[in-house]
């Protein structure tokens, strides 16, 4: 019986990897930039979604071949910021479909905000790549190095200028839970190195400055370390089974009100009563999803983000109406608009949420604190002069205020949670009050403003991750979007898809006895392996420089 012809397949795949890095460092100009920013594109077909993770085994070592052909720092930049500009244009196209709501009045701003926050986002792949250029680095030690950098680079997008840690290379694991439990210890920024590191180690195998004979003995052992973080991930997932809190059962109320509709005077008193009458267990039209259990009812129904159309403190009757449509001895938890008024007249709006009770009584508010720029608050406001129309495009001329910060809510007959109030759920580690540790999560939102994208799913990932960081069950709660809960291993218990309105009864997926790694923690964990990474990377890239400038003695 022969041995199959291993060593011919891999000289041809050798041959055809050398083929490819000559032909990508070979690009200049312009051709090189549409290549840089084609590869960007294709790399959001990894991220939710679609969730093709193998395609950054492609995209990641074109990308680097590019930068074989570069001279200099200020080359190495421009590829960088033209493949960040696919890369975020591609994976953010769906917020300029929030201008379309109010189409008369922002219609004109849909291609500035299209290109604007990529060309923005994109400074930070530019860097990454200067910062690859010009470290000498050579074959596995520069694939570890670009792991390093761009993961050391998300964790930065993810917390300057109010951050943005949204298409990081971690959230391309979304399809496998097994995969996400190292979140537990190393966060998302942690699963970003590994995914980055792992996506550039076969570019090693060819290019100018990256082939390294050590280069297919490494991508074995990085198989293996994936099989085993996939098989921890398994057997973490297998002696964890599901558990709930006793008796208590949360109704979600996914109205699906189309967001044009959502703040029109004629339809303020419509969309409340198809709250109303979801919470009360009835459909609203023929195609609402309900899963409504009559042996058990619940401790708290769940509204979304600005479920209520007035302000619930200043409208006793409308307030009334939803007292009614509670559950004796339940409370209603509702996204609400909050207004307040200071002794000089001066009015403040929040974008808050507050627990009524079946009496009527509010027995809990919040403020958002984390606000959306742009969206509900326009940057550096208060340095403008009042008269200047600055709000959002959320919030109209005026613009939110944002509250004091996380806060742990109690209501009686639950358990305590940490309120989060739409775009503040996908930050890291920021997420609940430490000295009063809540035991699950609510994530209360509106995706309608972006209509059947891919940013209801990728929202929904994002946010997926929290619940596994910090070893808590997440319920998120949409207008339309996706509403589901999520439990204290980022499994999957319920939901409600996109484009669809319905209720659903969902007993409460119980915390973690003790608090995850990360918990406790926070990103030090993630910052250990980062300079593990780092001084790897040194050493490989001294060991092959020596190797390379060691004279060969002739026989």
């Amino acid at each position: 019986m022969t041995a199959p012809p291993i060593a011919p397949a891999i000289s041809l795949a050798s041959s055809l990897f050398e083929a490819a890095a000559a032909r990508m460092a070979a690009f200049v100009g312009w051709r090189r930039a549409i290549v840089a920013a084609g590869l960007g594109g294709v790399a959001t077909l990894a991220l939710p979604p679609v969730g093709l993770a193998p395609v950054l085994l492609l995209v990641v070592p074109a990308f680097l071949w590019l930068l074989d052909g570069v001279e200099n720092r200020a080359q190495a930049f421009r590829l960088g910021w033209w493949f960040g500009f696919g890369y975020f244009f591609c994976g953010l196209y769906w917020i300029a479909f929030a201008f379309l709501v109010d189409a008369e009045r922002l219609a004109w701003l849909m291609p500035f905000a299209a290109a604007a926050l990529p060309a923005g986002l994109a400074v930070f792949c530019g860097l990454a790549a200067a910062l690859v250029q010009s470290v000498p680095a050579r074959g596995l030690g520069r694939c570890v190095l670009f792991a390093c950098v761009w993961s050391g680079l998300e964790w930065l997008r993810g917390h300057l200028f109010t951050g943005f840690p949204w298409q990081l290379f971690g959230h391309a694991l979304d399809h496998s839970t097994a995969l996400l439990q190292p979140a537990a210890v190393i966060g998302v920024f942690g699963l970003s190195l590994v995914v980055a590191l792992c996506a550039a180690l076969p570019a090693a195998l060819a290019g100018q400055t990256c082939r390294d004979r050590r280069a297919l003995p490494a991508l074995a052992l990085a198989t293996v370390a994936l099989i085993m973080l996939w098989a921890g991930g398994t057997w973490r997932l297998t002696h964890a089974p599901p558990s709930v809190v006793p008796g208590v059962t949360v109704r979600l109320v996914q109205p699906n009100i189309v967001q044009r509709e959502k703040w029109r005077a004629d339809r303020l008193d419509a969309n409340l009563r198809m709250h109303l009458e979801l919470s009360r267990g009835r459909p609203i039209d023929p195609t609402s999803l309900m899963r409504i259990r009559p042996d058990r009812q619940p401790a708290a129904v769940l509204w979304a983000e600005t479920a209520t159309p007035f302000y619930p403190a200043h409208d006793p009757v409308r307030r009334l109406s939803v007292a009614e449509a509670t559950p004796p001895g339940a409370v209603t938890i509702a996204g609400a608009p909050r207004l307040t008024v200071d002794r000089t007249g001066r009015r403040s709006f929040w974008n808050g949420l507050v627990a009524i009770r079946d009496d009527g009584r509010i027995v809990a508010t919040y403020e958002k604190f984390h606000l959306v720029p742009f969206g509900e608050y326009f940057p550096l406001r208060s340095w403008l002069p009042d008269w200047l129309p600055f709000g959002g495009v959320a919030t109209g001329l005026t613009g939110f205020s944002a509250g004091p910060g996380p806060r742990t809510l109690r209501v009686d007959g639950m358990p305590p949670f940490s309120p989060l109030i739409c775009y503040e759920a996908i930050f890291p580690g920021a997420v609940l009050d430490a000295s009063d540790r809540p035991r699950w999560l609510l994530n209360v939102t509106n995706d309608g403003w972006y209509g059947h994208t891919a940013g209801p799913h990728q929202h929904f990932a994002v946010v997926r991750l929290r619940a596994v960081e910090e070893g808590l069950p997440l319920v998120r709660v949409a207008n339309t979007g996706i509403s589901g809960v999520i439990d204290a291993h980022g499994r999957l218990r319920a939901r409600l898809p996109l484009g669809r309105s319905g209720a659903m009864d969902v007993d409460l997926p119980e915390a973690l006895v003790r608090p995850t790694v990360y918990a406790r923690f926070g990103d030090a964990p993630y910052f250990g392996l980062l300079l593990v990474f780092a001084i790897l990377a040194a050493l490989l890239s001294r060991s092959v420089v020596e190797t390379v400038g060691r004279p060969t003695l002739e026989r």
